[in-house]
């Protein structure tokens, strides 16, 4: 089972919008999409940029560094010069908190 750590409030992350927090010693990018939220590892597979500091585009991260996409919902890379994904985390909402697991194993 994953153990869980408190991300946001709901809507403190506004609608396309992401918040960075720390998991387990993990920079993950917390993304509100319409009302969903989505969890991914904050690291760009091409050089390392942190993704977070770019902007969404539909459901996709855009890294700012080199415009490599990133699937929100899934954490598949779509675009050069990415061609491998990151971590995308379960979520969940439990009592107005969103909340993110870490399911990595050690």
């Amino acid at each position: 089972m994953p153990e869980w750590v408190a991300a946001a409030q709901v809507g403190e992350i506004a609608d396309g919008e992401s918040k960075l927090v720390v998991v387990n010693d993990s920079d993950v990018a917390v993304y509100n999409l319409g009302g969903e939220y989505f969890a991914i590892e904050d690291l760009c597979t091409h050089d390392g940029g942190e993704i977070s500091t770019g902007w969404v585009d539909g459901d996709r991260a855009v890294c700012p560094r080199h415009f490599a996409e990133f699937s929100i919902r899934t954490g598949e890379a779509l675009k050069a010069p990415a061609y491998e994904g990151v971590h995308s985390f379960p979520v969940r909402v439990r009592e107005g908190t969103v909340e993110v697991g870490d399911d990595r194993d050690d």
